[in-house]
């Protein structure tokens, strides 16, 4: 099977062979040895012989970055209060348990008078249960005053276990005498947005927008529109390359993760995910890319790209035929590398000039 970029014959013409060209084109090539400089472009035409190769099919789709909303962290505010300050942003790396913002919360103060409260009433509670154990081991008290006794102080050691834990959620040390809340990131990642200020007031978890957004981006989706009627094109599994417009010239393999199994009924095409290693950062959400999946094979017809002349919607090739040249009009499909596939206007054996095409244009004028 011979590959799209397989090798094709040329070579620079014999001298002969230019002034037939030239002579072709309605104008004589003289010969003067004196002036070497009107004979070197005329060695720049070359020619190339047509013939049908096995072309790959390639569709393209418009993709783009997104995180994994598996690994994306948004981070609330545990309770309501005023913003203190902010310790990030967009585009920072933090880790684990690393402080993101501070606030001052009124909520923080409730919780600790409760935790104070329940700890007190726990403490006289247990007291009381140990003396009343002590009471009823001498008959002096009824067992029936021991088991409620013993009730009390397990419903104290429950409420200040239920107080220590609002404390837990709330980032605040049970010993911490200040009504200060630390917002910290609960895993490794990139902050991908920052939503608050210092001297704003921000709701609890109730709110509908986070303060912080970060994401894992050890790993990336990349996220293309598959039109219906392409579906039966692509398959989930199927191997394909991306290209992003950050990075020309450069190229990722990977393959098709899944394809949703619903249509956007706003733009008419699926969802195709591909699964991207992204050790350093360097495939940011929103950039910008495509897609390319091999999709089967066909013969065409190719000229190089260099041989194409345009003119306005007009394109067209010179053609050399019994030893003169001819510009003919051609109808092109798909670029296939430095390639351009003909549809029609030339057939396979004739010559093109796939070098110096300009020169000849100018030579008819």
């Amino acid at each position: 099977m011979k590959s799209r970029n397989s090798a094709r014959y040329t070579g620079a013409l014999p001298l002969s062979a230019i002034l037939l060209i030239l002579a072709g084109c309605g104008r004589s090539a003289s010969m003067d040895t004196r002036q070497p400089a009107q004979a070197s472009p005329a060695v720049a035409v070359q020619l190339v012989t047509l013939e049908r190769k096995l072309v790959h099919e390639v569709l393209d789709l418009s993709a783009k970055i997104q995180p994994d909303p598996s690994k994306l962290v948004r981070i609330f505010p545990p309770a309501s209060g005023r913003v203190l300050s902010i310790m990030v942003k967009p585009g920072d790396v933090v880790r684990r348990g690393e402080t993101l913002a501070s606030m001052q919360s009124g909520d923080v103060g409730t919780a600790r008078a409760e935790y104070a409260k329940a700890e007190i009433e726990t403490n006289r509670s247990t007291r009381a249960m140990e003396r009343t154990k002590s009471l009823y081991e001498h008959g002096a008290a009824s067992e029936k005053d021991y088991i409620e006794a013993h009730a009390a102080a397990e419903s104290a050691r429950a409420e200040l276990e239920r107080t220590r834990q609002r404390l837990s959620l709330l980032n605040v040390s049970p010993e911490a005498g200040t009504d200060h809340v630390r917002l910290t990131t609960p895993t490794d990642g990139v902050v991908l947005e920052v939503s608050a200020a210092p001297g704003e007031f921000a709701k609890s978890l109730e709110s509908a927008s986070p303060l912080i957004t970060l994401a894992d981006l050890s790993s990336v989706w990349i996220v293309a529109e598959l039109y219906e009627k392409d579906v039966e094109k692509v398959k989930s599994g199927q191997h394909v390359t991306v290209t992003l417009q950050a990075y020309p010239g450069r190229q990722w393999k990977g393959r098709i993760a899944s394809i949703s199994g619903a249509l956007d009924p706003a733009t008419r095409t699926l969802k195709v995910r591909v699964i991207l290693p992204n050790p350093g950062r360097e495939l940011k959400p929103e950039m910008f890319g495509l897609v390319h999946a091999d999709t089967g094979t066909h013969e065409a017809l190719l000229v190089p790209a260099t041989a194409v002349l345009r003119e306005g919607d007009r394109t067209s090739v010179f053609v050399q035929k019994n030893g003169k040249t001819e510009q003919r009009a051609v109808m092109l499909g798909a670029t296939v590398g430095r390639d351009i596939e003909v549809i029609s206007g030339v057939q396979p054996g004739e010559h093109v000039v796939s070098q110096g095409a300009e020169l000849l244009k100018g030579s008819r004028q």
